[in-house]
């Protein structure tokens, strides 16, 4: 990830400074996300709904800001259908209770986990492996999932989700597919940042606000993880596409690379540090390692 130079007295200087300004904001916001679970939830009637994605063209890798983003190519795609949301616990619970699935987090040992760090100039100081984080346990040893069966799955690898889709009669996208239903559902085709944020800069999507990884104001309503729907839908009606959680993609990093590509950007991307809330944003993660802030879309070919 792009690193802005900040060194540890510059990140305590900005947490300070923000700290004063955003602090009757944050208790507001917190106020906000425990009233905004009851109002903004998906209606049970549209849980694991689909939308249409017709065939066509566009420019993929557009707007690259680094280098595994580009070059841009002109892409042509057939029609396929996607879920309007990302799969959420509740549909992953159902499809552990008709199967037995048991994930890989489950097995080997836990999972990754984003903390709160002593030392945030350095990166991998913000994670640490969670023996006890799982899908049913998100924050560890006591947690559970209860109140968030409508947030999206997470601690789920690319096998687990495979595992998931098939289930369903579906498959996992692939990363030019998702690319190319987030660029259609953009509001401004000229502003790669319209599925984050609107010309106000009121949010569209549920992302880090503050000083990353110091201070999260939770402008958006969310520390976490948000339910699914929260938020608007794109022109094409997704949600979440952008923000809330990273995608599994069915693409590869690179032509040689045993990781996989995941899409989107999640709570933890900021302004002032990743911006991958884009749509040509991409990074990668092994096929059998999970994190706290990755889940999966499923998508379905349509028959000619």
């Amino acid at each position: 990830m792009k690193h802005w130079g900040l060194t540890t007295l510059g990140l305590v200087a900005l947490a300070a400074t923000a700290l004063l300004v955003t602090v009757s904001v944050l208790w507001r916001d917190r106020a906000n996300e425990r009233a905004s679970v009851d109002v903004c939830a998906l209606k049970h009637a549209d849980l694991g709904s689909f939308i249409d994605i017709p065939g066509g063209g566009f420019i993929q890798g557009a707007d690259s800001r680094y280098p595994e983003e580009g070059p841009p190519q002109k892409v042509f795609l057939s029609p396929f259908r996607l879920q309007a949301h990302e799969v959420t616990n509740s549909q992953f619970a159902d499809f552990v209770a008709a199967t037995g699935y048991v994930t890989e987090a489950e097995q080997n040992g836990g999972s990754a986990k984003f903390t709160e760090s002593n030392t945030p100039e350095k990166f991998l100081s913000w994670w640490f492996l969670d023996r006890d984080a799982t899908w049913r346990t998100p924050e560890g040893a006591g947690s559970t999932i209860d109140g968030r069966s409508l947030h999206p799955v997470v601690h789920v690898t690319l096998n687990d989700a495979r595992a998931y889709a098939s289930w369903k009669g579906g498959r996992i996208p692939t990363e030019v597919e998702w690319e190319y239903a987030a660029s259609l559902g953009l509001f401004d085709p000229a502003d790669p940042e319209s599925g984050a944020r609107r010309p106000d800069g009121t949010l569209r999507a549920n992302v880090w606000t503050g000083v990353f990884p110091v201070l999260n104001s939770r402008r958006d309503g969310f520390a976490g993880t948000a339910p699914v729907a929260c938020f608007e839908t794109s022109k094409i009606g997704a949600y979440d596409m952008i923000g809330n959680v990273w995608e599994w993609t069915e693409t590869r990093f690179g032509p040689a690379e045993p990781r996989f590509t995941i899409k989107g950007g999640s709570y933890l991307c900021s302004e002032d540090y990743c911006q991958r809330y884009r749509v040509a944003a991409r990074t990668s993660l092994e096929v059998d390692f999970s994190t706290a802030h990755i889940g999966f879309p499923i998508a379905q070919t349509v028959s000619p």
